[in-house]
């Protein structure tokens, strides 16, 4: 068969034929098509044309045994395929956790879906402790599995809906929908505390990591109605800044706001200075 004309595949790639479009080697035609657009990465429309030659297939009772289940094969294959590829571009390569440009997306959504949501939101903005030093004395070699590990211990125990990516460099943002206030403090010091106590002489002798975090909330709609919306850049904005505060309060340490004021989780609630950094527009 003469290979179809780029223009000519997407022209057709728009049109799906019904069954009275049959004629002598239409099925084979459609196969062509999807074939050619699939190579091209246009699975959508490679699958609406495998559908159609399915579709003309069942129609014919001559070709029935012998077509079907190799379309079917190959439908399962290319959704497969388009999935796996999708999956793919929406994770970091080394660490494994989403990437910057799921978590914009996501971050987004939730953010929409929260005016009608019963239920708050959170976003821990994390990032590893010193971890210039981690490279320089152990190698970047250990320090890429010092960030694996890292993201393995945050991903634990996180509720439904919940999940990690990779902001950049060695930050890392837990996003929390569905939470109150305590139960998204809780889960941000829960794994600040995993990471300081996993057992991390046995990478190396001599290593010690910990994290940092700041946690922006964000209170469902009926218990702040008065509250102006928040973009998903100013959520991480404000997460950026309670970061620092932890950071410039001693490390190792969860900064979240309660009360109007800056407040420390866990252990690290007992220290004096608490450095406040002041962000525009937060309440």
């Amino acid at each position: 068969m003469t290979a179809l004309r780029p223009e000519i595949a997407q022209t057709q790639a728009d049109e799906t034929p019904t069954v009275d479009q049959q004629g002598p080697g239409l099925v084979g035609l459609h196969e062509s098509i999807a074939t050619l657009l699939a190579s091209r990465g246009q699975w959508r429309q490679a699958y609406q044309h495998l559908r159609s030659a399915l579709d003309l297939v069942h129609a014919d009772q001559d070709e029935q045994p012998r077509v079907p289940e190799q379309l079917r094969r190959e439908v399962d294959r290319l959704r497969r395929e388009h999935a796996e590829a999708r999956e793919q571009s929406l994770r970091d390569s080394l660490t494994d956790s989403y990437n910057r440009r799921y978590l914009d997306q996501r971050l987004i959504d939730l953010l929409a879906e929260h005016g009608a949501c019963r239920h708050g939101l959170a976003v821990a903005l994390i990032d590893l402790d010193w971890f210039k030093q981690v490279n320089d004395t152990f190698g970047h070699l250990l320090g890429d599995r010092v960030l694996q590990r890292v993201v393995e211990l945050l991903q634990q125990g996180l509720p439904e809906a919940a999940f990690c990516a990779r902001y950049g460099g060695e930050e890392f943002v837990l996003v929390l929908p569905r939470v109150d206030a305590a139960t998204a403090v809780e889960i941000a010091e829960a794994a600040r505390e995993r990471v300081e106590r996993h057992a991390w002489q046995e990478i190396a002798p001599g290593l010690r990591v910990t994290v940092s975090a700041g946690l922006a909330y964000e209170p469902p709609a009926d218990e702040a109605p008065q509250r102006p919306a928040v973009s998903a850049e100013q959520q991480l904005l404000r997460a950026d800044s309670l970061l620092y505060t932890a950071k410039q309060s001693g490390r190792n340490a969860v900064a979240y706001r309660a009360d109007g004021r800056v407040r420390l989780a866990g252990a690290a609630a007992g220290r004096r200075a608490i450095t406040e950094t002041r962000v525009l527009g937060y309440y």
